[in-house]
C-alpha cells in the first residue's frame, strides 16, 4: 500500500514541478492565472492525499477553505484584469 502513496506523491510533485515552470515562464497574465489555479489545485490534491493517507479529517476543513479563497481570487482577477500588449505591434483601437 505504500507503494500507492509514493506513486501518487510523485504525481503531484512532478505536477507541481510542470505548473510551476508554466506559472514562471507565462507569456499573458492568463496563462499565469490558469497556472496559479492549477497549483492551487495540484495542491488541494496533495492535502487530500495527505489527509486519506494519515486518516486525520481535520485537513478537510483547510480544503474547503482553500477552494472558497481560490475561486474568489480567480474570479476578481479574471474580472479587472488589464489586458495584455504586445510591444511589436500597435494596439489596435476599441471599436
Amino acid at each position: 500500500m505504500n507503494t500507492i502513496w509514493i506513486i501518487a506523491a510523485v504525481m503531484l510533485v512532478t505536477a507541481a514541478a510542470i505548473t510551476v515552470f508554466r506559472l514562471l515562464a507565462g507569456p499573458s497574465t492568463l496563462d499565469r492565472l490558469v497556472a496559479l489555479d492549477t497549483f492551487v489545485a495540484v495542491t488541494m490534491c496533495g492535502i487530500g492525499t495527505w489527509a486519506a493517507y494519515s486518516l486525520d479529517t481535520t485537513a478537510t476543513y483547510s480544503l474547503t477553505a482553500l477552494a472558497l479563497i481560490t475561486f474568489v481570487g480567480s474570479v476578481s482577477v479574471a474580472r479587472f484584469r488589464v489586458r495584455d500588449t504586445d510591444t511589436n505591434t500597435e494596439a489596435e483601437p476599441p471599436r
